[in-house]
């Protein structure tokens, strides 16, 4: 079987690491296209062996791409187009079916109730991604509560999966070794209490709410944030009105790799390094989709506390062990973190049974089922959910 995957772009981000991990696991041969921005996520699927194509789109209106995209799309005689973010799932699907290819799959990463992958939602906006989407056989939303938005906006449950993104749990095992390092390269105490964010630094994550709340909090207590974003400025600026301008770092964005090394070489800029160097892992967004860094936590054994997160909502009750939910103000963050604070460290920091939901091989496999689904179904034309 042979798949295209187009996705809008492949600089940082966790649509695009989970790209990259599930072509290490689908079994299928795999070409990628990235509309623009071939960056640090687009030399990581190189260097893994996957060959990666730029089509240097330059800008959303650059209706010039689609015949280049059609001329790609034909030459290299795919069996499936996956599309992946808004854009490339928009002009995907239109040069796969001009192509001639009809098992064409989009995966949705980011739809919330009010935006998608970080913009407002709007009627002109959903009207377009409508449109697109019925030109397509199947959309896979990577949880349930995505799977649901989707249906309120009038896509039909036959035509929706629910593919799960998934974690190599192994990769982000708990390392003293890296928290020590991570730290040291950091400034971090070896003693402080250090409260982590993951994500992009945009408004919609509410990494504020964090800031504030550790305003509140003893001056042992440190915040890292990971990640890179148009916030990043403002952020630093509170920090400093807060009174917090030693005790938060601002670790940049990350990579997952470790360069063969365990992570001590790479600790200040590995992911799984960082997580070992956190106490608790806390994301005040108030709307996600997955919550994919939450997950990454758990896997670190670490604490978790979220606003939102249907990666760890959709888990039976019981299994929703080391994390809490959290209502998305400063007070109540502040409160939680406290305790935890208090509680001091476990005496081991292991992974919870629940991450075995999230093994990216039961990901890749749920979508090779989805592939033969679209390969093998009637060959009708779709015109209408």
């Amino acid at each position: 079987m042979r798949v295209l995957h187009i996705i809008t772009g492949l600089g940082m981000g966790g649509a695009e690491q989970q790209l990259r991990l599930l072509l290490r696991h689908v079994p299928a041969t795999c070409d990628v296209l990235t509309l623009t921005n071939a960056g640090s996520v687009a030399r990581g699927i190189t260097a893994d062996g996957t060959r990666v194509t730029d089509l240097g789109m330059a800008g959303n209106r650059d209706l010039a791409a689609l015949p280049r995209l059609v001329k790609l799309i034909r030459a290299g005689r795919y069996d499936v187009v996956h599309t992946h973010l808004y854009r490339a799932c928009l002009y995907g699907r239109i040069a796969a079916r001009v192509a001639g290819v009809r098992a064409v799959v989009a995966t949705e990463h980011s739809l919330g109730d009010s935006q998608m992958e970080g913009r407002p939602l709007t009627s002109g906006v959903r009207a377009l991604y409508l449109a697109g989407e019925r030109l397509g056989r199947m959309t896979v939303a990577v949880s349930p509560a995505v799977g649901a938005r989707l249906n309120r906006w009038g896509v039909p449950w036959q035509r929706i999966r629910v593919v799960p993104n998934g974690i190599d749990a192994e990769r982000f095992r708990f390392d003293a070794a890296a928290r020590a390092a991570a730290r040291e390269r950091l400034d971090l105490p070896a003693d402080a209490f250090v409260i982590g964010g993951v994500g992009r630094l945009a408004e919609g994550k509410r990494f504020d709410v964090l800031l504030r709340a550790a305003a509140q909090l003893p001056s042992d207590v440190r915040v890292l944030l990971v990640g890179s974003g148009p916030q990043e400025p403002e952020l630093r600026r509170l920090a400093g009105r807060l009174g917090l301008a030693d005790r938060v770092r601002f670790a940049g964005e990350t990579t997952h790799e470790d360069g063969g090394d365990g992570g001590t070489e790479h600790a200040a800029t590995h992911l799984p390094s960082l997580l070992s160097a956190m106490d608790t892992l806390a994301s005040p967004s108030p709307e996600e989709a997955f919550g994919l860094a939450l997950v990454e936590g758990l896997s670190c054994g670490l604490p978790v506390l979220y606003a939102s997160c249907p990666a760890i909502e959709g888990l039976p009750a019981h299994e929703r062990t080391n994390s809490a939910y959290c209502a998305s103000d400063p007070d109540s963050f502040a409160q939680v973190l406290y305790g935890l604070r208090r509680s001091g460290p476990p005496p081991q920091r292991t992974a919870p049974a629940a991450v075995r939901h999230y093994d990216i091989t039961r990901s890749a496999g749920r979508l090779m089922d989805v592939y033969a689904s679209v390969l093998t179904g009637p060959n009708q034309e779709v015109n209408s959910p």
